[in-house]
């Protein structure tokens, strides 16, 4: 039997390449098969990635917060305006003390002032840039004239902006046209960070392996080869993780916009885009703000340091931050410029100059996150009415409100100067205040502080502290009544006295005088000044609980309003706005006039999308008010309110109410000067005892800020209907001017007494009072 033999070598050659050759066809095809494969994923997510490119640029490409702006301050011979407020509006402005020669600048030698106006575009048409001088002597403007520039009577400085409603990412920024920037701006940004911006497509593979040969010699990062497309797509659209994945989307999504964009287009959205600092919790986006926040100047008034700085600042604006780091900013910047140099975009000398120079950077940001948040508060509330918050957010609007910034600096400091004093230990602690100031006769907002820090954004005091308001009630009392002439009058005699009430249901409420004391008869205007209890109760009582609420709902409080007569003592509930709004109506007369924050909001491009126009409704009769306002009149010289002519001029002539409840838990002050209606409120959040009155809390604080302000005292017109006679209160009669007990008292035609008493020694009183006369 043969025994098998193993095959030989030359017999398993043959085999073996058998095996490999069919091999081969398998792997090729599973590899054409996997290429295939990611073709057609590479295909589909560039044709993503192309969809969010193309949606992003096309559409919405910036998400740009909205503006909110001050009144713009009139410059005009006899404006009420003092030194220092002129200062500070013009610091408030972004201006820059200096020569008064560049725009953005000025110059001041005491009371006298020269003033170059940067221009700006209002709702109404464009301010041009001018240069002003003017004096300032007690108070007022003097010798104004525009010395450079079109002529004006009056010139409005551009408005200080106030804070802004910025989008859910924090991101800020001014947009910018290309056209309008300086050409030094983006020649210096493509000769630092990508000189062949015009030329590549996207990506530069020679900048890449250039830096990542100098990368590897340095053994770390010293060098990037990104173009500023890559940057702007990095910015734009992606994350700041460096992994390969978004390294690849970079430079695919790069050529797409490369593709399908101009490169000016391209090269204008990076200069809006790119990132240079930080405000807080907001980011400065692109040039055109960094210009604002960093020198206070308009892009286009930029000298070739300032050009040269930010466009250094790309690299890292952390890093090369100039107010944390000046000295590394400097040398940064001072690199720049000798990279302009070598190109050729400024000369040896200019390039010396601007080296020698310092950086430029204003001491503070030119503005903060929100420099009035409890005035913010209001305007967005009242913007919520007719805007949506996406669009406030996104859309870049301009919003023009009433804000005063020199009344608001008086508010502030009243409350933050006056409350330490009011109290010491736990409760001086535990005191806040706040602060409604509006113009008399247009309802405008002119200043609000919140509490006692101004500058907290959280709980707004002003607008959600409802509180029990006190004797502030008690006009809208008496003016009910007054409305009914052939009852009541000033000098209608008005039992103090106490009583009790007893309800259905058992109870019983027996309302005293804040001091516990009786009087007997008072005249109706008395009782008002001084803020006797008894006697507003039983007028209320007697024209009725349900006519005074509607004497309030005429005037502007639209929450509940108790019914029980409690309610004529003040235990019905506002906030501060409120009652600044129905006092509003006292001080115009009668006239319902809703407050506003808001005179105007326009688009970015300057379009006026709404007007909030000055509205009025007649809800009482002028002639019962002016009545009502003659005794609150004589609450500031004889009553409860005299004690702020310890600091207001007394030549200055006010009107108001003061308003305490139980144990000083809430102390309240209203009242009027012929320009401005204020009320205060001082008080604890936990609603605990301060044992303060209105006229030892509220008024103290309310007569700070109406010393501060220049203004005019009030003086009513006399209504039709309405003649002054001279009366004898005590024995309701009217009597002559000279004689005992005279009082000249306003009536409503047909309401005046009808008995006449006389007095002795009337010649002689007449003389004494002809000579008193010539001296007063």
């Amino acid at each position: 039997m043969k025994k098998n033999r193993s095959p030989s070598k030359s017999n398993r050659k043959p085999q073996s390449k058998k095996r490999q050759s069919g091999r081969r066809p398998w792997f090729w095809k599973m590899f054409i098969r996997v290429a295939a494969v990611g073709i057609v994923l590479l295909a589909c997510w560039t044709v993503y990635l192309d969809a969010v490119v193309t949606s992003r640029f096309e559409g919405r490409r910036f998400e740009v917060p909205s503006r909110v702006y001050a009144r713009p301050l009139e410059l005009y011979d006899g404006a009420g305006l003092s030194s220092g407020a002129l200062a500070r509006e013009l610091a408030l402005s972004g201006y820059r003390k200096g020569d008064g020669v560049k725009p953005g600048s000025y110059r001041r030698n005491g009371g006298h002032f020269i003033i170059s106006t940067r221009g700006f575009r209002f709702p109404d048409g464009a301010e041009p840039r001018r240069r002003l001088s003017l004096n300032i002597y007690g108070d007022r403007i003097q010798d104004f004239s525009v010395i450079q520039g079109e002529n004006s009577a009056i010139v409005r400085l551009e408005p200080a902006r106030i804070g802004g409603i910025y989008p859910a990412h924090k991101e800020d920024r001014i947009l910018v046209r290309l056209d309008e920037v300086p050409p030094q701006l983006p020649n210096a940004l493509m000769v630092v960070e990508d000189r062949k911006f015009y030329d590549h497509v996207g990506i530069a593979p020679a900048s890449i392996a250039r830096a990542m040969l100098a990368n590897i010699s340095a053994g770390k990062i010293v060098q990037g080869g990104s173009t500023l497309t890559q940057q702007l797509v990095k910015n734009f659209f992606l994350t700041r993780d460096q992994t390969l994945l978004r390294k690849g989307n970079e430079a695919l999504m790069s050529l797409l916009l490369e593709l399908h964009y101009e490169k000016n287009d391209i090269l204008e959205t990076y200069l809006n885009e790119v990132y240079l600092g930080q405000a807080g919790t907001r980011s400065i986006n692109g040039f055109g703000l960094a210009s604002q926040f960093y020198f206070g100047e308009s892009l286009q008034d930029l000298g070739v340091h300032q050009i040269a700085l930010l466009v250094g600042m790309v690299k890292g604006p952390s890093y090369y931050n100039p107010r944390r780091h000046p000295k590394r900013a400097t040398q940064r910047r001072n690199l720049v410029i000798g990279e302009m140099e070598d190109k050729g975009l400024v000369d040896s000398s200019e390039a010396a100059r601007a080296r020698g120079l310092p950086l430029g950077v204003s001491a503070k940001p030119s503005y903060s996150e929100n420099r009035y948040p409890a005035y913010i508060d209001l305007v967005r509330r009242h913007l919520a009415r007719d805007y949506k918050e996406e669009d406030l957010r996104s859309e870049g609007l301009r919003i023009f409100t009433t804000l005063n910034p020199a009344i608001q600096y008086a508010a502030e400091y009243a409350v933050t100067d006056t409350l330490p004093k009011l109290a010491s230990g736990k409760t001086a602690d535990a005191l806040e205040a706040t602060l409604v100031i509006t113009a008399k006769n247009t309802g405008e907002v002119v200043a609000l502080v919140g509490g006692k820090d101004p500058q907290f954004a959280g709980f707004n005091r002003a607008l959600d502290a409802n509180r029990p308001i006190g004797s502030l009630i008690k006009p809208f009392t008496y003016l009910t009544a007054l409305e009914q002439p052939d009852r009541y009058t000033l000098m209608t005699q008005l039992m103090d006295k106490s009583f009790t009430l007893e309800f259905d249901d058992g109870r019983r409420w027996s309302p005293k005088n804040y001091d516990g004391k009786e009087r007997g008869d008072v005249p109706l205007h008395r009782a008002l000044s001084k803020s006797y209890n008894l006697p507003a109760v039983r007028v209320g009582l007697d024209v009725g609980v349900p006519a005074v609420r509607e004497t309030l709902r005429a005037f502007g409080v639209v929450t509940p309003i108790s019914e029980y007569p409690s309610m004529l003592l003040g235990s019905v509930a506002m906030s501060p706005v409120t009652v600044a709004q129905i006092y509003q109506g006292l001080a115009t007369s009668g006239f319902n006039t809703p407050l506003r924050t808001i005179r105007e909001v326009t688009d970015s491009g300057g379009k006026a999308l709404s007007r909030y126009s000055l509205e009025v409704d007649q809800v009482a009769d002028p002639a019962a008010v002016h009545l009502l306002q003659y005794a609150m009149q004589e609450t500031m010289q004889e009553g409860t309110g005299r004690s702020a002519y310890y600091s207001v001029p007394k030549e200055l002539t006010l009107a108001g109410k003061t308003g305490t409840t139980d144990e000083g838990r809430d102390s309240w002050f209203a009242g009027f000067s012929g320009d401005f209606l204020a009320v205060a409120w001082v008080g604890r959040d936990d609603n605990g005892p301060t044992a303060l009155t209105g006229a030892t809390g509220a008024l103290p604080v309310w007569s700070r800020f109406m010393a501060q302000v220049p203004q005019h005292g009030f003086s009513p017109v006399v209504p039709d209907g309405v003649n002054y006679h001279w009366v004898n209160p005590e024995k309701q009669a009217l009597t002559d001017e000279h004689c005992d007990n005279a009082r000249l008292l306003p009536f409503i035609s047909g309401s005046e007494p009808t008995q006449r008493v006389s007095c002795s020694g009337t010649l002689e009183r007449k003389i004494r009072g002809w000579f008193e006369g010539l001296f007063q």
